[in-house]
């Protein structure tokens, strides 16, 4: 159940559980609000504070170590992961590697979905039960995530014994605060969404917008959840709190659903045996999304806890930020805060709605044959490559295209010329002209030079934006660093001045360390977009492992490279990508070329030229040359 992300995030929501009474849905918005503004930019840890009392009975952690919870959506595993859930993952691990940057203690959550009846019904058609089902579905999903560089602290799947658990005790908590009650209920279902549908948000056939496929009318005898008795807290909510849903425009559409009046929902399922049993009635199952939201507080629990909901509860919960695709808002911005509600329970900060995924401009799905196999795009153009063409190239919370030939272009020209190839030029001058040793610090070596003014400014800058979930705009911060280095370098040529020697010498050396150094916060910046990059980078600069694990975001400050330190041999830390049909190409290129005549240059004034239409910085999948003209003698 995902989808992908952009945002300016300057203020968040932290709803401490409401006061005495276990029923707060009455005094939850009237007894008051106090807002701290800039949540996410603070040094301090701490949240805003509802004026009443906590609840006793189910109490949240310590302010002051209240950790940075960040969740993804728990991913359905009716079929095997797509790039849509694993760009929802690697922007939420490029998140909690900024926030660990910072020193803050995070707790980043992932997972799977794994009732329903869409699931019983894949299993079937795989000629398996759901349970095995699940468990092949659910290791994709990890074994993808480690290829990804996806560095989650918790994986929770909704077939856990812990989870089960907490959702029967959530349950029955609801239940006895008489928010849960019994009724038949006739509607329009559609299975791919799991969910009852208005009969005005169909299209013609009663077929449902987001599948396109037509809903079956049902009749059940369901239990239900008393959404409506919460559109006067919701609406107040999101009000109060207008960065409680992100980015903006998400938050109007979640304000026009709740001014178009919130109806009771069905929260079991009497047709569905694959699910939790509702604890009042074996014979009805949990519905999805009821049993799936709470994985975010279940996930909490450590693995040898007795499970209980209090115990969840005071091991990090409210979560900070929630990481959903936008089709799936409706459910994160009015159903689950409301079931919070009705259990006393704190609230998310912020939920923030990303946008699709499209290839080459068009929607993807199996049936055009156009989707994005992530594994695939790994294993043909490696982990960073993947990491930093979509962090880079959607704007976070829009929707964003794939295209081969971008992709290429992007990775080729940012990361292998723009940072690979300084890197490597650099480190050949340094080991031709100063035996790879460092002749000076590199606070020394920039005293006075406005590019180290200007890396500082772009590394603020990087800050804010990734502070505000502006992760493209941090990405080209950092590339612009990059992009100032190869300016600089080209500006003073220190190669022509190592031949000069004497104090041209000495001013090009420390050019060399002023680059290096840029270098180094270039692989401290960009590490939470291509961690395994920046680690290359780190170790050519004669850094270890641990040195490079233990680095926060103070170590950007200038000054970090010391005189005598010794830097690696050069290699490339990042090859150009090309494709086996263009190696083939310029093969067969260079053969023709060597059958031809020689030319006599300058005959009839034409000269035989073999030049690539495109620049150094830019990188085409189709090499075209420019059109010549050879006179043969």
């Amino acid at each position: 159940m995902a989808t992908r992300v952009h945002y300016s995030l300057q203020n968040g929501l932290w709803l401490l559980s409401p006061s005495s009474s276990f029923n707060p849905r009455f005094n939850f918005i009237r007894n008051g609000l106090r807002f701290r503004p800039n949540l996410f930019t603070s040094s301090s840890n701490s949240a805003a504070l509802c004026s009443c009392a906590p609840n006793p009975s189910l109490t949240t952690i310590k302010q002051q170590e209240k950790p940075f919870v960040l969740t993804t959506p728990l991913y359905y595993v009716n079929a095997p992961p797509h790039m849509g859930s694993a760009y929802t993952s690697i922007a939420a691990d490029a998140i909690a590697r900024f926030q660990r940057l910072l020193g803050k203690k995070v707790i980043f959550i992932t997972g799977t979905d794994e009732h329903g009846e869409k699931i019983a019904a894949a299993a079937t058609a795989r000629g398996s039960s759901p349970s095995e089902h699940c468990d092949t579905i659910s290791q994709a999903y990890k074994i993808l995530w480690r290829e990804l560089d996806v560095a989650y602290d918790k994986f929770i799947r909704t077939t856990d014994p812990k989870h089960e658990t907490i959702v029967k005790e959530f349950y029955s908590t609801v239940l006895a605060n008489g928010d849960i009650y019994r009724a038949d209920y006739e509607g329009l279902y559609c299975v791919n969404c799991e969910e009852y549908k208005d009969e005005k948000e169909l299209l013609d056939n009663n077929r449902c917008p987001v599948h396109l496929k037509p809903c079956a009318s049902r009749k059940e005898d369901n239990y239900f959840f008393a959404l409506s008795k919460y559109q006067k807290q919701l609406e107040e909510l999101v009000l109060l709190n207008p960065d409680f849903v992100q980015p903006s425009y998400r938050l109007n559409e979640v304000q026009s659903w709740i001014r178009a009046g919130l109806k009771d929902f069905s929260i079991s399922r009497a047709s569905v045996d694959w699910g939790i049993p509702v604890p009042n009635d074996k014979k009805q199952t949990i519905y999805v999304w009821f049993d799936a939201l709470l994985g975010y507080i279940s996930a909490l629990l450590e693995d040898k806890e007795q499970p209980n909901l209090q115990m969840a509860v005071s091991s990090g919960w409210p979560a900070s930020l929630h990481l959903i695709g936008k089709d799936i808002l409706r459910f994160h911005a009015i159903y689950w805060p409301a079931m919070l509600m009705a259990a006393g329970l704190s609230l998310p900060k912020t939920v923030f709605g990303h946008g699709f995924l499209t290839k080459d401009g068009m929607k993807m799905g199996k049936s055009l044959g156009n989707t994005i196999e992530p594994n695939e795009l790994v294993q043909r153009f490696g982990v960073d490559a993947v990491r930093y063409f979509f962090l880079r190239e959607v704007e976070f919370g829009s929707d964003g295209d794939y295209s081969e030939d971008r992709f290429i272009s992007i990775v080729n020209a940012h990361l292998a010329n723009t940072i690979g190839n300084l890197l490597s030029r650099t480190l050949g001058l340094l080991k031709k002209n100063c035996q790879s040793t460092l002749p000076v610090d590199s606070a020394i070596a920039a005293e006075g030079n406005a590019f180290k003014e200007n890396v500082e400014n772009l590394v603020e800058k990087a800050r804010i934006c990734y502070v505000n979930l502006l992760i493209s705009s941090a990405c080209e911060a950092v590339i612009e660093i990059g992009n100032a280095g190869n300016i600089y370098m080209d500006k003073h040529a220190p190669w022509s001045h190592f031949k000069q020697g004497g104090a041209a010498s000495e001013a090009a050396s420390k050019d060399l360390v002023i680059i290096l150094e840029a270098m180094r916060i270039i692989a401290i910046a960009l590490s939470p977009v291509a961690p395994s990059l920046c680690w290359r980078i780190y170790s050519q600069l004669g850094h270890s492992k641990d040195q490079f694990n233990a680095v926060n975001w103070s170590d950007t400050k200038w000054g970090g490279l010391k005189a005598g330190q010794v830097m690696a041999q050069p290699t490339p830390v990042f090859a150009r990508i090309e494709l086996k049909t263009q190696g083939r190409m310029k093969a067969k290129q260079q053969q023709w070329l060597t059958r031809l005549p020689k030319a006599k240059e300058g005959s009839l004034g034409l000269k035989l030229q073999l030049k690539p239409s495109c620049a150094a910085a830019h990188y085409l999948p189709i090499i075209e040359f420019d059109i010549f003209t050879v006179l043969c003698h």
